[in-house]
This record gives C-alpha cells, structure tokens and sequence, in this order.
C-alpha cells in the first residue's frame, strides 16, 4: 500500500526520538514521584541547581519551553516548597525562580538519579554517552 518508502514510520528519526524519550521518560516515573516531581519539574530544579536562581526567561531558553509551559511548573514549585518566584529589582518585567532551602536539600535526595536511570537503560554508557553528544550537535545545528 504504502508508496513511499521514506514514509514508513520505521524510517522516521522523529518518532524514534519520540518514542526513546516516552520511554526514558517511564523510567523517571517512579523515582521522581518519591520526590513529589514530574519529570518537566526536575528539569527545572537541575538548572536551579546549577545556577541558584534564574530567570524564567533563562529557564525557558535551557529547557526549549515557552513562558506558557514554565509558569504552571513553578507555581507547583513554589507551591510545594521548592521554589520562590519575585520581580527583579532592576526590571519588575523580569521574573526571577530562585531555590528554597528546602529545594537545595532536595538535591541530596535527587543526587542518584541520573545513574539509576543509567543502570536502568541496560545498555552500555559510552553508547549512551556517545548519543547524547550526537544528539546535543544536532540540537546545537538546529539552534544555528
């Protein structure tokens, strides 16, 4: 039936994107409920780990989400203790997200995760590691 074969979904490097992320994604489940995070949540909190506070702004231009997809998030965050959310001094226009105490602690209990995720891949790390550096250039020409 099909026509073309560069129409099949087997030859389609998005959804093998798509799926592989669906699939990773599973595997954060059940650990970042322990911590009361969704996986878009943790996202958040690795930057503000990284950083101590930023803008939403900056968090967006990092995770490749709109102000539209942020704001909920942080609410939740800010809600559950882990974040606080102001106006910069400077420019009332610019939102500032900036971890609690509460929030850098969770990163104690969070500092294991990326390597159960690793073991939990059942695959070899330097093809993992070796997909992430591809997969970060192809971003990076994207972005160009």
């Amino acid at each position: 039936m099909i026509k073309y074969n560069n129409l099949k979904l087997e030859n389609q490097l998005c959804f093998s994107l798509y799926a592989l992320s669906r699939e990773i994604i599973k595997l954060y489940k059940p650990i970042l409920d322990e911590l009361n995070l969704t996986y878009t949540q943790y996202l958040v909190m690795l930057v503000l780990w990284e950083e101590g506070k930023s803008t939403v702004k900056n968090l967006g231009n990092r995770l490749h989400l709109d102000s539209g997809t942020l704001t909920p998030l942080l609410k939740k965050l800010e809600v559950a203790g882990f974040i606080n959310r102001y106006r910069s001094i400077e420019d009332d226009r610019v939102v500032i997200a900036e971890l609690t105490e509460k929030g850098e602690n969770l990163q104690d209990k969070a500092k294991d995760i990326p390597t159960k995720i690793l073991c939990s891949m059942n695959t070899d790390n330097n093809k993992v590691i070796k997909l992430k550096k591809d997969l970060d250039d192809i971003l990076l020409n994207l972005e160009s």
